[in-house]
C-alpha cells in the first residue's frame, strides 16, 4: 500500500495537470453548415477549433447534411479552419459564449489547380529534349511556362542555357540579365551570367560580377579559374595565385585546379610551389584534361633543367 505521503503528492500532481488538460473546456457550443458554390453540402469537412492562445484542438467532420457541431468550449475568441483536399481552405475568428452560438455558414470554393504539377510536367519534357539535343524545343517550353507564369523568373535563366546552347550568346545575356535583375543576390544567377559574359568576350563585366561573390558560394569553380587566367595574361599572378588557393580549398577533389595554380605559380617566379602542384595534377592523372597533363610533364621537364 502505498504511503500518506506517496498519495499526496500523485493528488497535487493530478491537480497541477488537470487544468492543462482543460484548459478550453466550458460549456460553449457552435455549429454549422457548410456547403459548395453552388449551395449543395459539403461531407467530411474537417473542422478544427482553437482557443486563442492555447493549444489544445477541437476537431469533428461534417455529416452528409454538410453540418457540424462543437461541445465544450469555453467563452472567448476562437480561431476556427474548414479543411478539405480539393477545396480551399477557410478560416474563421469567432467569439464563442456560454451556451447555444449562431450557426455559422461557411461556402467552400474549389482550390485552383497547383501550378508546379503542371510546372514540373512542363520542366521535365523540355529535360527529355535537352537529352535529345533538342535545344529550340526545350526553350520553346520554358518561354510558353513564363508566358504563363510570368512571375516564376527563374525561367529567363532556362531560357538563357538554352539560348548558349544554341550559340546565341546575345539572347543568352539579355534573358539571364533580366533574371538577375529580379533577384540581384542570387549566386548561381550572378554566376550563371558571368560565365556567359566571359563566353562571349565580356571579361571584363564577368570579372566585376565575380568580384561579388564568395568563392565558398560557388559550386563550380571553373567560372572563377577563367578569371584566374585573366589575372595570370595580365600579368597579376599573385591575385591568380590567391584566387586558386581559395578555389583549391574548396574544391580540395578537383586536379585540374592544382594545374591552374601551378602556372600561376610559375608566372609569379615561385617554381617550387608551380613544381608540388604540377606534380599533384600529373599524379592524379584525370581523364577529362590529357592536353593540360602533357603541358606539365614539359613544364615539370624544364624545371628538372
Amino acid at each position: 500500500m502505498k504511503s500518506f505521503r506517496t498519495l499526496f503528492v500523485l493528488l497535487i500532481a493530478v491537480l497541477v495537470a488537470a487544468p492543462v488538460f482543460a484548459q478550453s473546456r466550458g460549456n460553449g457550443r457552435i455549429n454549422g453548415k457548410v456547403v459548395d458554390e453552388a449551395g449543395k453540402p459539403v461531407i467530411d469537412v474537417e473542422v478544427k477549433a482553437v482557443k486563442v492562445g492555447e493549444s489544445q484542438v477541437f476537431a469533428t467532420k461534417t455529416d452528409k447534411k454538410g453540418e457540424w457541431a462543437l461541445g465544450g468550449l469555453s467563452a472567448g475568441e476562437w480561431n476556427l479552419d474548414f479543411v478539405k483536399p480539393g477545396l480551399e481552405t477557410v478560416q474563421k475568428a469567432m467569439p464563442v459564449r456560454d451556451g447555444r452560438n449562431p450557426g455559422i455558414p461557411i461556402a467552400m470554393k474549389v482550390a485552383p489547380p497547383d501550378p508546379r504539377e503542371e510546372i514540373n510536367k512542363e520542366m521535365e519534357r523540355a529535360a527529355e529534349h535537352i537529352r535529345g539535343g533538342r535545344i529550340p524545343e526545350a526553350r520553346k517550353i520554358y518561354e510558353d511556362l513564363l508566358a504563363k507564369f510570368p512571375n516564376v523568373h527563374q525561367f529567363h535563366n532556362f531560357i538563357g542555357r538554352a539560348y548558349a546552347g544554341e550559340n546565341n550568346m546575345p539572347k543568352a545575356i539579355e534573358h539571364v540579365r533580366i533574371a538577375l535583375e529580379k533577384e540581384p543576390e542570387n549566386v548561381e544567377t550572378k554566376l550563371l551570367l558571368a560565365e556567359l559574359l566571359q563566353g562571349s568576350g565580356q571579361k571584363e563585366e564577368a570579372t566585376k560580377i565575380l568580384d561579388t561573390v564568395d568563392v565558398a558560394q560557388a559550386k563550380d569553380p571553373f567560372v572563377f579559374v577563367n578569371v584566374a587566367i585573366n589575372k595570370i595574361n595580365e600579368n597579376k599572378a599573385p591575385e591568380a595565385v590567391e584566387l586558386l588557393t581559395k578555389l583549391v580549398a574548396q574544391f580540395p577533389n578537383e586536379a585540374q585546379l592544382f594545374y591552374y595554380r601551378g602556372r600561376a605559380y610559375l608566372a609569379a617566379s615561385k617554381f617550387e610551389d608551380a613544381k608540388v602542384d604540377l606534380e599533384k595534377f600529373v599524379a592524379a592523372n584525370p581523364a577529362s584534361a590529357p592536353k593540360e597533363i602533357e603541358d606539365a610533364k614539359k613544364i615539370l621537364e624544364q624545371l628538372k633543367k
